[in-house]
């Protein structure tokens, strides 16, 4: 008898040495074991679904969205833990693909040499796959991955992190290209967010152009004080929309891709992608010549115009906005006109712009060389705060109103300005 309690006493200590049995899917220790984020975690993965959700993935946990608490993956995506009870990802991607809607708006998790591929968190029939099959081309055992849209990157692409090598993978040629950028930290996620690249390191975020690899700007951040709501951190990624009966726009306008930005004092909000929330930027972030605000702005021939005082910027829009040599210019040398603007627009497939100044709207002719004013028209009403046009008609901001107009004809043939409308959330996304 004492044999054998010696016997139990020293397999109860060696089961304790070793961190106790193997009890897999055993839901009451992995619940008793949630990993806090805001204690300081480095991230394994990073990704949006389809609907737009954020995805932060350790161990064998995942985080969905910028609060609450840890949830097991497999809860969400069952096969993983499935196929490899290895308990972690090593990077994942949600993909840009609107030409091959096969594959668009898929989540890809990339396991050691393994890929796998959900919709509406459904595994894809074929999968696991070994890498290269997707991928030709592209490393095993990934650190981050993140996708990167024509017209922000040169080609649909993806971007794969291991160690300071960043694999860029053309999505329709499915060729990669290499390029070393030994100035970034290391990346154990990365994400897209409303336009802009994050290399996730540690407790630390640092943001970079996904063309050149470069950072500008003071990093690294404390990813606690924008990637999710934690105590004693300030919420750095917050953006309090605004009532709309206290909207006032400076220009809004929808460039050749369908962004949608609407500019107020020295920032600015990209409208069209509300099912990422409504998030407010400095202007300088994307257009880092305009430092005080903007007049007026309209798109033409994938190019971007921003009119401030008696001068006009000019940015190409592919692959980030870009200001074309040369500019700023004066009115006066690049649309024939002088004196304060109040607000421009241009209706799709047009090539005149109208431009508000008081009591009178002047149209330009933009394929004309030098350009001039065609004609100067009065208005029923003056000082526009901003204007845009659209498919549904010419809408004219002035404070948290609008006017609807069909057409430009009808507006300058008007003699009496229509009952003004309130602004709603439907139109802008304010707080009604």
């Amino acid at each position: 008898m004492e044999l054998l309690t010696k016997t139990l006493f020293l397999c109860l200590a060696l089961t304790l040495t070793n961190g106790g049995p193997v009890r897999p899917h055993d839901a009451a220790a992995d619940d008793a074991a949630l990993p806090d984020r805001c204690s300081g975690i480095e991230f394994d993965a990073i990704t949006p679904d389809e609907k737009g959700n954020t995805f932060f993935f350790k161990g064998s946990h995942l985080w969905k969205g910028y609060h609450g608490e840890a949830q097991l993956t497999r809860e969400s995506f069952t096969e993983l833990d499935d196929s490899h009870h290895i308990g972690h990802v090593d990077a994942a991607f949600r993909m840009h693909s609107p030409e091959n809607l096969g594959d668009h708006d898929h989540i890809y998790f990339f396991l050691d040499d393994k890929v796998f591929s959900y919709y509406n968190h459904t595994l894809e029939g074929g999968y696991p796959k070994e890498i290269q099959e997707d991928f030709p081309g592209v490393p095993t055992h990934l650190d981050a991955a993140v996708e990167c849209p024509k017209g922000e990157c040169m080609a649909d692409s993806v971007l794969f992190f291991k160690g300071h090598d960043v694999h860029i993978y053309d999505i329709t040629t499915r060729t990669v290209k290499t390029k070393t950028w030994s100035h970034l930290p290391v990346c154990t996620s990365a994400l897209r967010w409303l336009e802009h690249y994050y290399c996730f390191h540690g407790t630390n975020f640092t943001r970079f152009n996904p063309v050149s690899g470069e950072v500008s700007g003071a990093y690294p951040k404390d990813a606690r004080h924008y990637f999710m709501k934690c105590t004693d951190f300030g919420h750095g990624g917050d953006y309090k929309v605004p009532k709309c009966s206290e909207v006032k726009i400076d220009a809004i306008s929808i460039d050749d891709g369908g962004k949608n930005y609407l500019f107020s004092g020295s920032m600015y909000v990209r409208l069209d992608t509300r099912k990422n929330g409504l998030h407010a930027f400095p202007i300088t972030r994307s257009w880092k010549e305009v430092t005080h605000g903007v007049d007026a702005v309209f798109a033409y021939d994938n190019k971007m115009y921003i009119i401030k005082d008696d001068h006009v910027y000019i940015y190409k829009t592919a692959a980030h906005y870009m200001l074309i040599e040369g500019y700023p210019k004066t009115l006066k040398e690049e649309l024939g006109i002088e004196g304060h603007v109040d607000a421009t627009f241009l209706c799709p497939n047009t090539h005149t712009v109208y431009v508000f100044q008081g009591r009178n709207m002047r149209s330009v002719d933009l394929t004309a060389t030098p350009r001039a004013v065609l004609e100067d028209l009065p208005l029923p009403f003056s000082d526009m705060d901003s204007a845009m046009c659209s498919d549904e008609g010419i809408y004219l901001f002035k404070g948290s109103q609008y006017y609807l107009y069909e057409s430009p004809m009808i507006l300058a043939m008007g003699r009496m300005a229509p009952q003004p409308q309130p602004v709603t959330n439907a139109l802008l996304g304010c707080q009604d």
